[in-house]
């Protein structure tokens, strides 16, 4: 068995990788190795967690509006259903692989287990460039890729969600294609809806505002105070855009906001809200009044305590995490950090939020959202949140109990819970036949 600074790593990795080289699905996976040692008799079962239940790839042919014919290779991936019916988003992005989805899946299983939702994971996407495609091309690329999966998604089967370039739109048109080939409109099927077709209040800046509400936890138990805090943000999408707005809301300073093509900085603090305005109306990040722009290199070594990661997998690697300097990273965006990256920053005592606890109030208010359509009966935005932060914080606490009883990171500690919670499960049902 291969060592990674003397944590095991799981065998299936191949040992001539360089860790920098580790794909999404090799991450996961040594993710879960490190945790073994902690589960006990359940260890035994392991292998669920290595293996996805059911990987689907799909042809999505489509008319583009010129008449020519193009094929997206789509994905949907069900990792572990032995908690329900699998959760998981769909991302429209050029890089989707298939190594991704599986990986997304997995941490999909851990955050519902962590949280104690009564979902496995599940994840999906399609490899495109949204940016490239006008409005109706999409609606036929995201009906066909819907008419795809259809054999395997369902309200009591598996439940897509908005990721990455998706949004309710998508939702929506996803859900009518999937009401419409099963004779019946089927709400459930998917959350992140647009309210009129039953979406949940509170949906949109639930995981940004989850990720605020797992930094407020971890800053009590680190003796860090919220007000004036200096906060660094990586990404400004859905999640970094509302997360930093709620920091700004509890007085916190974000005083960094780096997106793929500019960084901007201000010591003295950026108004979200202002530069949210200044974005909708078609105005560059750089060209935000009040702000000086830096490289992507000097962001991460930015003088602050609070950094989130709300971009895509595998931004923090050895590189970025020796420069970093913040006392708390919590991770809006799944997968930022490889294991190296791991093991450096806890070295330099740096605190990790990790992605499968700090953005998992998405998921958390999805799972309100189909508990609405299944009732019919829809709760105010004021319990919405107040359940949210509940939930979240019971989850923390959990997490943080264990990571003091074993004398282990946040990390291994939220996958001990998440993983003993799934394996008894898979225990109970035992094997079938």
């Amino acid at each position: 068995m291969t060592q990674l600074n003397d944590n095991p790593v799981v065998s299936n990795i191949p040992s001539y990788l360089n860790p920098a080289e580790l794909g999404p699905w090799d991450i996961f996976l040594a993710q879960v190795e490190r945790v073994l040692p902690y589960l006990g008799p359940l260890s035994v079962w392991v292998d669920t967690l290595r293996r996805p239940k059911r990987c689907l790839i799909v042809d999505v042919p489509i008319h583009r509006d010129d008449g020519s014919i193009e094929h997206f290779e789509g994905y949907r991936v069900q990792h572990n259903l032995s908690r329900g019916p699998g959760k998981g988003g769909i991302r429209f992005h050029p890089q989707v692989s298939l190594s991704e989805v599986m990986a997304l899946a997995g941490w999909m299983t851990i955050k519902n287990a962590a949280i104690g939702l009564p979902y496995g994971g599940a994840k999906g996407g399609i490899r495109i460039d949204p940016k490239l495609y006008t409005t109706p091309e999409l609606q036929r690329i995201t009906r066909r890729y819907t008419s795809e999966i259809g054999l395997i998604i369902g309200p009591e089967r598996d439940i897509p969600a908005p990721d990455v370039n998706t949004n309710e739109q998508v939702m929506a048109w996803i859900m009518d294609t999937y009401s419409v080939n099963t004779g019946t409109t089927r709400t459930g099927v998917v959350t992140g809806k647009p309210l009129a077709l039953g979406g949940s209040l509170g949906r949109h800046d639930a995981t940004g505002r989850g990720v605020y509400m797992m930094a407020r936890e971890a800053m009590k138990r680190i003796n860090l105070q919220m007000v004036g805090t200096r906060v660094a943000i990586q990404g400004f999408g859905n999640v970094g855009d509302a997360a930093a707005r709620a920091f700004a809301e509890a007085q916190a300073r974000v005083v960094a906001i780096s997106e793929k093509d500019a960084t901007i900085f201000n010591p003295e603090g950026i108004d979200p809200f202002t530069l949210g305005d200044h974005l909708q109306q078609g105005g560059a990040l750089e060209d935000f009044p009040g702000v000086e722009s830096i490289s992507h290199e000097t962001f991460w070594e930015l003088d602050c305590e609070v950094l989130v990661p709300a971009a895509l997998e595998g931004q923090i690697m050895i590189e970025e995490a020796d420069k970093i300097q913040a006392r708390l990273v919590v991770e809006g965006a799944n997968g930022p950090t490889t294991p190296d990256a791991d093991d450096i920053l806890a070295e330099k005592g740096v605190v990790i939020v990790p992605d499968v606890l700090a953005n998992a109030g998405g998921v958390t208010v999805s799972y309100f959202e189909w508990v609405q359509n299944a009732s019919s009966f829809f709760w105010t935005e004021s319990d919405i949140i107040s359940r949210l932060d509940r939930a979240l914080t019971d989850a923390f606490q959990t997490a943080w109990e264990s990571a003091e009883a074993h004398a282990i990171n946040l990390r291994t500690a939220v996958y001990e819970v998440a993983c003993r919670r799934i394996l008894e499960a898979r225990s109970m049902r035992g094997l079938y036949p």
